[in-house]
């Protein structure tokens, strides 16, 4: 099988760190973001022959030409990181509707658009691997007002994108597990 993950949102964040990770055990990588010079940024730190692609995960189209691009230029994608993300996080009351809809739209729809696109290469194959990345302390996260959250936090500070990332690479090359939800809180579903 070959070694090719596509990770979008792979220019920040979990998905960067999940992309050095990847690189450091021989993957070829596709970093997907929807700035193509960012991604490229990110693509080039990793040295090799990694490649950088623009996406918008919530755009059907958009997802479906990214996976022909990768296909024709790193072979067929056999694991999927889904990394993606944006947070509009404020109170329910005070939020605008147009931003529940990006959230949604990006965060669950394109999440449901990149596998649906690997699926078709992954049952023809009869293999592969995707994880579906949750919420953990990012730059996206930074505007939560972090010290109250820490203190229901066991562990008593947010995971590291590392730490997150490792997991991921676990998953993704764990061939016997599959259907699993694998939570990394430090320990704050114990007390939720």
């Amino acid at each position: 099988m070959n070694k090719v993950c596509a990770i979008f949102g792979g220019s920040r964040g979990i998905g960067r760190a999940v992309a050095q990770l990847m690189a450091q055990k021989g993957y070829r990588l596709a970093i997907i973001a929807r700035n193509l010079e960012v991604a490229k940024a990110a693509a080039g730190d990793l040295g090799g022959n990694h490649l950088a692609f623009s996406c918008d995960v919530a755009k059907e189209h958009d997802v479906q030409h990214t996976f022909e691009e990768m296909e024709k230029h790193l072979g067929q994608v056999n694991f999927l990181v889904n990394a993606a993300g944006i947070n509009r996080d404020s109170l329910l009351v005070r939020t605008k509707t147009e931003d529940m809809i990006s959230q949604l739209n990006t965060n669950l729809l394109g999440s449901m658009l990149t596998c649906k696109a690997a699926m078709r290469t992954m049952i023809q194959q009869q293999g592969g691997s995707i994880v579906n990345v949750g919420f953990v302390h990012t730059d996206m996260t930074k505007d939560l007002k972090e010290e109250q959250l820490k203190k229901s936090i066991p562990l008593g500070r947010f995971g590291e994108t590392i730490e997150v990332a490792h997991a991921i690479v676990f998953l993704l090359e764990s061939p016997y597990i599959t259907g699993h939800v694998l939570v990394v809180d430090g320990g704050l579903q114990l007390v939720v």
